[in-house]
């Protein structure tokens, strides 16, 4: 399969949009840093860390010239698993990000607990994603990186556990 495949039916051909990469690398960074607050609820915590995952799947695809059609259903899903064709994640990492949103989904619509240990595998995903984007970034689309900033960027808590 090719992203070229999924044109109209969950994706659209956008150019790739560096102040655009830029603001969501910076987005995703934050939201891992607000993952990392131990005094937010453990539900919050994963919402945060599945939050920047997502951001991270939009960047690669947004880097590939493309985006999701969000007027569809099933956007999260397409974004996740292209990643393997945007950016190289291994196809059991995929699945493993796919299941995170199998659980974010089961927990926003029935307001199930989420556990510790989730919030712990979410958090470790979305910090090992914005590595490996970073990384392909730096490797195949540098002209789409306004600043060192967005490839620097912490993602430890920059505002502290609360």
């Amino acid at each position: 399969m090719t992203l070229k495949n999924l044109l109209g039916i969950s994706l659209d051909e956008i150019k790739p949009d560096a102040a655009q990469i830029g603001k969501l690398l910076a987005a995703a960074a934050r939201n891992i840093a607000d993952a990392q607050i131990t005094g937010l609820s453990p539900e919050n915590r994963f919402d945060a860390a599945y939050k920047a995952i997502m951001q991270l799947a939009m960047i690669s695809l947004n880097a590939n010239g493309y985006r999701t059609l969000t007027s569809k259903p099933g956007h999260h899903q397409t974004a996740i698993q292209t990643l393997n064709l945007t950016v190289g994640v291994p196809m059991k990492q995929v699945i493993f990000l796919d299941a995170l949103r199998k659980q974010r989904n089961v927990s926003d619509y029935s307001g199930d607990l989420v556990s510790d240990a989730a919030v712990t595998e979410c958090l470790a995903s979305a910090q090992e994603l914005l590595v490996q984007v970073r990384a392909w970034l730096k490797a195949n689309r540098g002209d789409l990186l306004e600043s060192g900033v967005a490839l620097t960027g912490g993602v430890g808590s920059q505002r502290g556990n609360k």
